[in-house]
Parts: C-alpha cells; structure tokens; sequence
C-alpha cells in the first residue's frame, strides 16, 4: 500500500497505534474471546484463561494476536487492554459483524445491545463501525479501539444481511482505512466477495484480508485470489477444526513455491475451547512455523509470521 509522503502508517492495537515494525511475530486471526449460539458450552471467556493463552504464546516467541471477534460476540473489550499490559502481548481488536447464526435467535443485535434485536438492526452500521475504530470499544476503557473490520461471506448465495454488512464494512473503511477481514464458508464464493468489496465498494485487493482458505480444496482459486494481491489467512493450520485442515501446510507450499509468499498471513483461530485444550495458538509457532522454516528456510516464517501481518494492518489513520 502506497502511502503520501508526510504521513505514518500504524497497526490500531488496544494499547495505543503501533510501528508495524514493532508487531514482531504476529498470530493474524483468532479469539481469546468469543461466544455463539453455534458452539453451546464451548464459549472462550474466561479472562485468567485468556491470560494463559497469550503468556504461553509470548514465550514461544509471538508479539502480537488479533483477535477477529467481532461486536456482539463476546469480545472482552473490557479486559483486553489489560491482559496486552499483563502479557506483553500486542491484541489487535475488530469491529464489525459475522452471519446471522452466531447471534443469539439467528437476529443480528442493534446499537448498544448485544444479545437482542430491536427496531432498526442496521440502522447506521456503517457509522458504528467508524465510532468503534475511531473512539473506542463499548464497554471498554477509553481509548482501546480496534484496528480491523471484521465480516463474514455465506454458504451459498449472499444474504442481505451479508450485502449489507459488507456495505457498511467498505464504508467504514473508506472513512478510516482499517483493513477488512473477511470469514469465508468453504462452499462460499470468495471471488464474489472480492468483486463485491473491490469491484462494487472500490476496496483495494491489500486492504482486505480472506479467512479460511485452507478449507477451500482448489489450489487454482488459491492462486487466483492471491494473484489479485488481497492477503491470505490461512487461519487454521494449527490444528485441526475442519476436515479440510488437514491440507494446511501442503496449501501453503503450493503458494510459496507458486510466487505468493507476500500474500500469506497464518493463524490460529481458536474459537472453542476445545481446540484451546489440543494446541491452540502456541502450536503456531511451536508446531508450523518449525516445519515451514525445515521446508523453506528461515525466512518464510519470519516473512508470513512479522512482514506480512505488518505490510496487512498498517493504516494512514486520520487525524481526529
């Protein structure tokens, strides 16, 4: 991303706005926090086992987690500033919504209430997520804000709840430049999603980050998305929470040896507590990051693990 002489690009974390130089190795998705009707009993919000997480994290050597829990999910804003100073650990938070489904009774919540419905549920969301990464979280000490718009594409043919979303996601990031991050279903269309974020909202490729590709089995897609210059997540190769997982690692060979080793952010993406209790975000770096750098040296991991993720969430922030 070129960015006007004069002007300085920094990752939003809780914390405060961050060098990208000083992210160091960054986990680019998962959840110390997040709740769903979709995972009865499996809910991550315990705040000493968030601790937990991210101490066993910083020394296996990870710096930084972002965290893709969106409004409504449970994200912890009220502690997440908090565990970062505890930890050591840079948290970059999102703003944003997922599907219908993880919200309790299948309805997206409206403004200032996260579990119930009322009168006009997308009435301004655009400016909620303006105000969230501008001003700060609710419920949140002042001044923790996040740093990305988090999204969701559908299984099958797009719902008005995701057109509309999306829309208000590009709005949001026209208006501030906070990158966008997208969950892809593995019987989505993630070429739909870029068409409508890119070719429709004007969303530059690098300013959006797809989720979830290592479950999409058609390493030509792969290789297409990454051609248009978006970035990659390949979000869940530390274990496994899909079938598809499986193919994790050799998913990104395939992009390395093919040219697209600048496009590619791992990550964790631990959303029960089940994967928690088999690895979670330490195999990250534990586990992957040794068997890539066994395969193709010891630049890779540094490159997808800290230039990568700093190259993705920096941003030209405006001024208040």
């Amino acid at each position: 991303m070129t960015t006007p002489a004069g002007t300085t690009r920094t990752v939003r974390t809780v914390l405060g706005d961050l060098d990208p130089a000083e992210l160091g190795v960054t986990d680019a998705h998962d959840h110390l926090f997040i709740r769903s009707p979709r995972f009865p009993g499996q809910e991550l919000d315990d705040p000493a086992a968030a601790e937990d997480v991210l101490r066993a994290y910083a020394a296996a050597g990870g710096r930084t987690l972002v965290q893709w829990t969106p409004w409504g999910m449970g994200r912890g804003a009220d502690t997440l500033a908090g565990l970062s100073r505890a930890t050591g650990v840079h948290i970059v938070a999102a703003t944003g919504a997922h599907q219908t489904a993880h919200y309790p009774q299948g309805r997206f919540p409206a403004p200032g209430d996260d579990v119930s419905e009322r009168t006009a549920p997308y009435a301004d969301l655009a400016e909620r997520f303006v105000t969230e990464l501008t001003t700060g979280l609710p419920g949140a000490p002042e001044g923790v804000r996040p740093g990305l718009i988090k999204i969701a594409g559908d299984a099958g043919p797009s719902t008005g709840h995701t057109r509309r979303t999306m829309a208000a996601a590009a709005e949001a990031h026209h208006a501030t430049g906070a990158p966008i991050a997208v969950h892809l279903e593995p019987d989505g269309d993630p070429h739909g999603v870029l068409r409508r974020l890119h070719g429709r909202y004007g969303v530059r490729p690098d300013r959006i980050i797809l989720g979830h590709l290592t479950r999409f089995t058609d390493r030509t897609l792969h290789r297409s998305l990454a051609a248009e210059g978006v970035f990659l997540a390949l979000d869940s190769p530390s274990r496994i929470g899909h079938p598809a997982d499986l193919q994790a690692f050799d998913v990104i060979a395939d992009l390395v040896e093919a040219g697209h080793a600048d496009r590619l952010l791992l990550g964790a993406d631990t959303t029960t507590r089940t994967a928690r209790e088999v690895g979670g975000t330490a195999r990250l770096l534990t586990d992957l990051a040794p068997r890539l750098a066994r395969g193709f040296g010891p630049e890779l991991p540094d490159r997808l693990l800290v230039a990568n993720p700093a190259a993705a969430l920096a941003v030209d922030w405006p001024t208040p």
